[in-house]
């Protein structure tokens, strides 16, 4: 059974008498169905009979049930009432939106609103340019989806789509003190995403892409940072490559090779494996003794492969300088790193022990990895996932608060190669030498200094690049 998780938490109302053993039996019977017992509050006491909250983690939905049929079981136990926890924090949405000022009687609404709100509106016809410095655009993100990509979960739509565009938006507040706003889209169509998203951006200084689907999110992405004056990210893609190169920087000075030297077999080749290859390449990955192997449901890129699409074709002449062929396995065979960004279940123990000396693992797929974890740890060097329940979680929230702080903070018009690869570096850096081992390659989401340090290090590249 999967570990007991916070996000399938629940609190279950009961009551129990206030004489006896009952408070162990409880726990014991949470225990005993697999659960984890993280609170117990006691909610009314009378002489006879204790009213309690039992809160506990479980590992499924139908794993909660299975606990609270287990509490129902204790002699002399009355459950009232079951709350999912994580429920609970979704009623009416996760952000709201709220007034910077007062509004207390109508000098402060004449100023807010109309008339004065007139002569704010005449100052940015004058001057364009004073929309950043007289309104919300200066430090708003709109957060786009199409529903077409969102987490584990699939093609889903926008309306599905909304809670983790909320989410998203409320990590930005949280991390870098930036205004998100969730637009989720009806459509799926390249041609009205791009016109949507165009029309909508004088309101914003910058657009985060969300959870739209390989191949699609390519063009998207592409038409809109030619169109627009704002920098356009694809968290998907750059928020990964960002990280996965951070976390790779640390887990090669764990085991004392270079990124230049190194050999790397990635499997994945969508918007994720993509955007990682190519930042690796720009980050020097192959510039040495090192190469880059990619493979895809297919097998090995190579250039002699006849069912090369365009995006496929850019990745066959820019890897794999070998001319490798076959399998996966086939990859791996002396290979330093294996990045997944792919399936779950693709490589075992026995492909692991065929690759070099001191291996670095990184099993990326959600929600189930390339390899177990736990596995893996036993014949790598370095293991990271995107798991929250093992070390090294390759979590994009380290990345993109501090990105688009950084981006607002230079005007930038535009987002480069040249500022994700600084973002990796403040990230890496935030982890000292005294502090850097196989199990901690990249901060916690909650480091003091780590979206502060991307920020800073984002905004001098964005400047550097003009």
């Amino acid at each position: 059974m999967t570990a007991p998780s916070i996000s399938y938490s629940i609190t279950v109302r009961l009551e129990l008498p206030a004489a006896g053993t009952g408070v162990g039996q409880l726990t014991a019977a949470v225990e005993q169905a697999g659960g984890m017992v993280t609170a117990l509050d006691v909610t009314a006491s009378g002489s006879e009979r204790l009213r309690m909250d039992v809160t506990c983690a479980a590992s499924s939905t139908e794993h909660a049930d299975v606990i609270v049929e287990a509490l129902r079981q204790v002699p002399a136990v009355s459950v009232h009432k079951v709350s999912d926890r994580t429920f609970l924090m979704h009623l009416g949405g996760t952000i709201e939106m709220a007034s910077k000022h007062p509004i207390r009687n109508r000098d402060d609404l004449s100023m807010v609103y109309t008339p004065g709100v007139a002569r704010i509106c005449r100052a940015i016809v004058d001057n364009p340019d004073d929309a950043r410095r007289l309104t919300v655009k200066r430090n708003a993100v709109a957060v786009v989806t199409d529903g077409s990509a969102v987490l584990g979960l699939g093609n889903i739509g926008p309306a599905a789509a909304l809670p983790v565009m909320e989410g998203k938006a409320a990590l930005f507040k949280r991390f870098a003190d930036i205004d998100a706003w969730p637009l989720c889209l009806d459509t799926q169509d390249v041609d009205e995403i791009v016109r949507t998203v165009a029309a909508i951006a004088p309101g914003f200084a910058g657009i985060n892409l969300e959870d739209i689907s390989a191949p699609r999110c390519f063009e998207v992405e592409r038409r809109l940072r030619d169109q627009l004056d704002i920098p356009v990210f694809h968290d998907d893609q750059h928020g990964t490559a960002i990280v996965v190169l951070a976390a790779l920087t640390n887990a090669l000075r764990v085991v004392g090779k270079a990124l230049a030297d190194v050999r790397v077999v990635m499997v994945g080749a969508g918007a994720a494996g993509t955007a990682v290859l190519k930042l690796l390449l720009h980050a020097g990955a192959s510039s040495g003794a090192g190469d880059v192997t990619v493979v895809d449901i297919s097998g090995v890129v190579h250039r002699d492969r006849s069912d090369l699409g365009p995006d496929l074709r850019w990745v066959a002449e820019h890897t794999n300088s070998a001319g490798l062929t076959g399998t996966l396995q086939d990859a791996m065979r002396d290979a330093d790193v294996f990045i997944g960004v792919s399936a779950p279940r693709l490589i075992d123990a026995d492909d692991v022990d065929t690759m070099a000396t001191d291996p670095v693992i990184f099993a990326l797929a959600n929600p189930e990895p390339e390899i177990d974890p736990t596995v893996a740890r036993q014949h790598a060097a370095v293991v990271a996932t995107g798991r929250s329940d093992h070390p090294n979680q390759i979590n994009n929230v380290l990345a993109f608060p501090g990105v688009f702080r950084g981006l607002l903070d230079a005007h930038s018009r535009t987002i480069t190669l040249d500022v994700l690869r600084a973002a990796a570096e403040a990230i890496a850096q935030v982890v000292t030498d005294d502090e850097l081992n196989a199990s901690y390659i990249v901060p916690s989401v909650f480091h003091p200094d780590v979206h502060e340090l991307v920020a800073a290090s984002v905004t001098g590249a964005a400047r550097g690049d003009g």
